[in-house]
């Protein structure tokens, strides 16, 4: 029987396409475009999920010491301060306790609209992870002067330590890093101006501690709403209470007064003179106006407002000493004491 033409064409085309098939599929060793395959453009389309992912926050090593001290040493009175918005306070709050509950996306896409970012840093001095937010950029962070937020990662958030003046208050930030590195479950409130910062707004526009304006007001506040007890550090000059190197305070509300009394005796166990402002008088230092005491004793959380004298602060020793005491009560806050 004689074939047909039009069925000899279609034997032939067969035959050169599994030809061109086999072809293809050996020089696919040197990279060509397989049989039958998606286009470069479609295959760039068609990428699966895992290659469109943004990559991991890999985790830098850094001496958390001197990493905060290298930040806190630009903080000077003749820097910048810019009042943030409602909107941008509440995004850098809301980033901080999406970060909390463990949903670290929200937290980033949060913080990412009001130009903050959040990473994580392993502290050489031990090992311990924590989270940093912190504005993205050295220009933002300069010209807003909102500050950062360093979170403990090695288990749920149980305290906060609170530096409203590094810088004006000197050396206040090395009690917050010795206390958020001595012991676990701490949350570290940084202000990024110093007190006297220009912002065009006026003077004390950048004082973090009596302004509710503020990004550290806003953190501080969702993290007492998570019942997160806090101690706020201060430092006062020798001259203004000449006897006594700490003053303890439960600030304007009476939930942190147990707090108050322990830490106080811990004070005291160091060497330390404590003047205790529920026995005493102890002039302008009692921080009765904070506004972050003010909000904590409101919600009934426990805030305790402590002022360390200029010799404290200026020797590394009793830093030391001071830390140890700060230990012992964010100790009794981890396991719920």
């Amino acid at each position: 029987m004689t074939t047909q033409p039009a069925a000899r064409s279609t034997a032939a085309r067969t035959a050169r396409a599994v030809l061109s098939c086999v072809l293809l599929g050996a020089l696919a060793l040197t990279g060509a475009t397989g049989c039958g395959g998606p286009s470069t453009a479609d295959a760039h389309k068609e990428a699966p999920a895992s290659r469109k992912a943004a990559p991991a926050d890999p985790a830098g090593t850094v001496d958390l010491g001197r990493h905060i001290t290298d930040y806190t040493a630009g903080i000077t009175a003749d820097g910048s301060y810019r009042i943030p918005t409602d909107r941008e306070r509440r995004a850098v709050a809301d980033g901080v306790r999406a970060l909390l509950d463990g949903d670290r996306a929200t937290a980033a896409r949060r913080l990412a609209g009001v130009g903050y970012a959040v990473r994580t840093l392993v502290d050489s001095g031990g090992g311990a992870r924590y989270a940093e937010i912190a504005d993205a950029t050295r220009e933002g962070e300069v010209r807003r002067g909102w500050g950062r937020v360093y979170a403990d990662l090695r288990g749920p958030a149980r305290w906060q330590v609170q530096v409203p003046h590094p810088s004006a208050d000197q050396r206040t930030e090395q009690l917050g890093i010795g206390l958020l590195r001595g012991a676990p479950g701490g949350v570290l409130v940084l202000a990024g101006a110093h007190r006297a910062a220009d912002s065009g707004a006026g003077p004390d526009a950048a004082d973090v501690a009596h302004r509710r304006d503020s990004v550290f007001a806003a953190v501080s506040d969702t993290l007492a709403d998570r019942r997160l007890p806090a101690v706020q550090v201060h430092g006062f000059a020798d001259s203004s209470l000449p006897d006594h190197d700490v003053v303890v305070s439960p600030g304007s509300g009476e939930a942190g007064l147990p707090s108050a009394r322990r830490l106080a005796a811990a004070y005291r166990a160091q060497g330390m003179r404590v003047c205790e402002v529920w026995e005493r008088y102890c002039g302008r230092l009692e921080g009765r106006t904070n506004v972050e005491g003010e909000y904590a004793g409101e919600a009934g959380v426990p805030f305790v407002h402590v002022e360390h004298n200029r010799r404290v602060r200026d020797d590394d020793g009793l830093v030391a000493k001071a830390v140890r005491a700060l230990v012992e009560i964010a100790r009794t806050w981890g396991a719920g004491r």
